[in-house]
């Protein structure tokens, strides 16, 4: 409960400081600034429910801001996420459900109208340690910040038709993978070679954005990250699929759905099979479902 009320005083906060200040006006024009701080909450409960049941409460908190630039045949685009999220069931115990840095920006000279000559960057990591849970509650430790960090960028061209709909293909992008637990890096995780703390790949990548009103007060929005390494095994795609479900209630108040789908060639995971601990390179899948309060500005 503490965690959970953390997160709440950390949302009211943002609300009531972006609520009393009035940013500065901007006077060149040229700079575009909006985000939305999101806090969900969903929680089950069951007492003599003969269906059975566990129950569970858990909380979120995502913050989401855009800053974008357009001068002449100049734009430059940047999006930062920060997510964190706690879950907690009967005999469980308190586990993180979210745990999100991420960091894009994308500079683009016009070459025709929908057309753009672009360089990239995108960078990931998390917040706090991440642990993988056995039968018996047994945790192993998978993830640190900065264990893994993830820093893709490169040159390459983007079709961009509006905000809600862009393209960037680099068929020229280094992604670099920070593994600065010594543990993890110890035993190689996320495709560093054991002890080692970095990885480094040259090939190609995809990164494409795009949201659609389905109906009123109802939007899809769809994020797609993929890239293939020409150095080794350049068929093994990196995969990031996210899709969200955003359905306003009233100017706060939203009902929000998110599934994310990744396939990484270089993670593997524990997988008891009798009784022996082997490593394997999973689908991962994350859903999140919630209510809560959505602030934009």
């Amino acid at each position: 409960m503490k965690q959970i009320l953390l997160i709440a005083a950390f949302t009211f906060i943002c609300l009531a400081g972006y609520s009393q200040a009035t940013p500065p006006k901007d006077t060149t024009k040229f700079w575009t600034i909006h985000g939305q701080n999101t806090f969900l909450i969903n929680q089950s409960s069951f007492s003599n429910w003969a269906a059975g049941g566990v129950n569970s409460v858990a909380a979120n908190i995502v913050l989401d801001y855009d800053f974008n630039y357009k001068k002449g045949v100049w734009s430059w685009d940047n999006k930062a996420i920060a997510g964190y999220g706690l879950s907690k069931q009967n005999g469980t115990g308190w586990r993180k459900n979210d745990d999100r840095i991420i960091l894009n920006s994308l500079l683009g000279r016009q070459a025709s109208k929908y057309w753009l000559y672009t360089f990239y960057m995108n960078f990931q990591t998390q917040f706090t340690k991440g642990y993988n849970y056995d039968a018996l509650g047994n945790r192993t430790l998978i993830s640190a910040p900065f264990a893994p960090a993830n820093l893709t960028f490169g040159p390459g061209f983007a079709y961009k038709k509006s905000d809600n709909f862009r393209i960037n293909i680099s068929p020229a992008a280094a992604r670099i993978t920070i593994v600065q637990n010594d543990s993890l890096s110890s035993i190689g995780s996320f495709g560093v070679t054991p002890g080692k703390k970095s990885l480094f790949e040259f090939g190609a990548s995809l990164d494409a954005y795009y949201k659609v009103n389905l109906v009123e007060n109802i939007s899809f929005e769809n994020i797609l990250k993929l890239y293939s390494n020409y150095l080794k095994t350049p068929g093994n795609i990196y995969m990031d699929y996210t899709a969200n479900i955003f359905m306003k209630v009233n100017k706060l108040v939203t009902v929000n759905a998110g599934l994310e789908l990744i396939s990484d060639p270089n993670t593997k995971v524990p997988v008891q099979s009798n009784g022996v601990t082997e490593y394997h390179s999973l689908l991962q899948v994350k859903q999140i479902f919630g209510a809560g309060v959505t602030y934009k500005f």
